[in-house]
């Protein structure tokens, strides 16, 4: 045991681990952020506010209960950094500790009260095997691991790919979105309050697809959270 952690030791004097936000070294004491990002994360804080940007977009679109986003989205800024470092490079492990640090900023406003069901925007089966992870579902397990809700990730599900959305507009997000989603069985959220878990909310087409699939079960309530909003 002193011998491998003589090892890890040199590993981390020769090579540190690098901050996820700005590349430069961590120190001891410090996790995938260094302090200086970590105080700079740029929180929205919507989850004190239930009439927040994120809760009046998607109601246009849908029957939202309360929805958040944790991080502003801008481009070349720290939470396009963060989500890039998950989405694209596949830190999975950071992804996790995101969605828990998430979770623990989010649970002592209630957020979480009365959510039944964890269930991440899916991906496409082909283009999950072809990334070996979905974004969103690395999220809700960190939020698992805080909350302690159930996750579900088998009764929504895509039903067929989509091109990408990057470069699209409004309407043309819209339409790539039509009956994107099924759910496989209706009775499982019947009555039960689902918490849409998804990486960045930019329009809302994927998550008022998400909802037009959910809204199949009766009865059944949906709420949003995001790591980011565009």
């Amino acid at each position: 045991m002193k011998d491998t952690n003589l090892l890890q030791n040199l590993i981390s004097l020769f090579y540190p681990p690098l901050c996820m936000g700005c590349s430069e070294a961590l120190i001891t004491g410090e996790k995938f952020l260094c302090s200086n990002c970590f105080d700079d994360l740029p929180k929205t804080n919507y989850h004190f506010c239930k009439d927040n940007r994120a809760y009046e977009q998607l109601l246009t679109r849908f029957p939202v209960q309360k929805a958040s986003a944790y991080l502003y989205y801008t481009k070349d800024g720290l939470g396009q950094k963060l989500v890039a470092a998950i989405k694209y490079q596949g830190n999975r492990v950071f992804g996790e500790w995101m969605g828990a640090l998430m979770a623990g900023d989010l649970r002592s406003s209630g957020f979480f009260d009365g959510i039944d069901y964890l269930v991440p925007v899916p991906l496409h089966k082909k283009k999950q095997w072809d990334r070996g992870f979905n974004q969103s579902e690395i999220l809700a397990k960190g939020i698992l691991s805080v909350t302690g809700i159930p996750l579900d990730n088998r009764v929504l599900y895509r039903a067929k790919a989509n091109v990408s959305q990057t470069r699209k507009g409004v309407f043309e997000r819209w339409k790539n979105t039509q009956d994107l989603f099924q759910v496989e069985n209706t009775v499982v959220f019947q009555n039960k309050h689902i918490l849409l878990v998804d990486d960045v909310l930019t329009t809302g087409s994927t998550l008022e697809a998400c909802a037009q699939a959910l809204l199949q079960c009766e009865n059944v309530r949906i709420s949003v959270l995001t790591l980011a909003i565009a």
